[in-house]
């Protein structure tokens, strides 16, 4: 059996783990229905939109086996397209006012820019007449739009990128070069990440422990998994480690599973889990349970991150905006595994992302990814 889930080119798991099947990602968005009130200092609304979904094709290539056999090289690179029948409309026409990201972005950056820079930055924006929300379609927020306040910056700072978009330069790319372990020298390290980019570890936060890159990458586990253990997963759209711990058992089209899920220290405060100090940057700059800020991994871009609706989130998040309803359900991140093999019979990744002020609490949109062929 420890063969057979060795990854190398003979071995069973190995057609499955370089061209898994196709994999379908939702987008909703969280359209904004009252700006104004908003702008006068009242408290935000929100109707949820979606889904937008695409069909995503993902295949490791350059794959490459190492140090005999006991460690392999690869890219996975992904390509998206869109799923009419799966989804509420068509991204190239529907609409969506949300949080103006690349202004947001900008006005979190213009205390480091030298002081004729400043006062260029606010010409642009009070002739140009920008202002915090943006009315997009859904495929420009996603894929990508020339922004006037960022071609007006780039013709200042070439290195910043006209264009913005939630996935631009996305599609067809990969999400760094892996090194994995193939399980050759020890099965409980089947699939777990030795490097990413090069790195064993990474520099953005403050802590030893939370630089850590731990666990798989998601889509393999060791097998004769046990349900008193946590597992660990390196996402890199959360730019750190995260682990599960076992939920319940369940069955998935007849087939007997364990099913394992972030628990709720994952994303908790430091007052209330004091490892997760490491993760503020600065060092004390902290946010409250539920949230992760992620910008010193995303170009100093102000992204937060969190569960959809603020699951498992501090009640003052959720408080902060009408139209929201978290719920396990439909919120929460999970992975079911058959426990033997160690191979995920269903998968479901849910995540949001913010962009804005420190003090503003409108979030953009919600991601709900069915890695697995299986519908969530």
């Amino acid at each position: 059996m420890w063969k057979e889930v060795t990854l190398t080119e003979k071995s069973q798991v190995y057609e499955s783990w370089k061209n898994p099947p196709p994999s379908y990602l939702e987008y909703y968005f969280f359209n904004v229905t009252n700006p104004e009130v908003f702008m006068a200092g009242g408290k935000a609304s929100v109707k949820q939109i979606g889904p937008y979904t695409y069909r995503v094709h993902s295949s490791r290539e350059n794959v490459t086996f190492l140090e005999n056999g006991t460690k392999v090289y690869a890219l996975n690179p992904k390509t998206f397209v869109f799923v009419p029948e799966k989804s509420i409309g068509d991204p190239q026409v529907d609409i969506v006012r949300t949080v103006n990201i690349p202004f947001v972005t900008i006005m979190n950056e213009l205390p480091s820019y030298s002081f004729f820079l400043r006062t260029i930055v606010s010409m642009y924006i009070n002739s140009l007449g920008i202002e915090l929300f943006m009315t997009r379609t859904v495929h420009e927020v996603l894929w990508g739009f020339e922004d006037p306040l960022l071609t007006k910056l780039h013709s200042m700072k070439p290195e910043v990128d006209e264009y913005f978009g939630l996935m631009w330069k996305k599609n067809g790319t990969h999400e760094g070069e892996f090194v994995f372990h193939t399980g050759e020298q020890n099965y409980l390290d089947y699939g777990k990440i030795d490097t990413w980019n090069g790195m064993r570890e990474m520099s953005w936060w403050s802590s030893n422990q939370s630089n850590m890159i731990n666990g798989t990458d998601g889509t393999v586990f060791h097998p004769l998994i046990n349900r008193d253990e946590l597992l660990y997963i390196f996402a890199a759209d959360f730019c750190r480690s995260i682990h599960l711990a076992y939920v319940e058992d369940v069955e998935v089209k007849g087939i007997q599973a364990y099913r394992f899920a972030p628990p709720s220290d994952v994303l908790m405060s430091p007052k209330n889990n004091p490892t997760n100090a490491g993760f503020c940057v600065p060092a004390g700059d902290c946010l409250g349970t539920g949230v992760h800020k992620v910008s010193v991994c995303r170009e100093g871009a102000p992204i937060v991150v969190s569960f959809p609706h603020f699951y498992q989130a501090d009640p003052a998040y959720i408080n902060a905006i009408d139209g929201l309803n978290p719920n396990k359900e439909e919120h929460e991140t999970y992975l079911d595994l058959q426990p033997t093999t160690g191979v995920p019979i269903r998968a479901c990744k849910r995540a949001q992302l913010k962009s804005g002020l420190d003090s503003d609490p409108l979030y953009c949109c919600y991601i709900h990814s069915d890695t697995i062929s299986a519908t969530c």
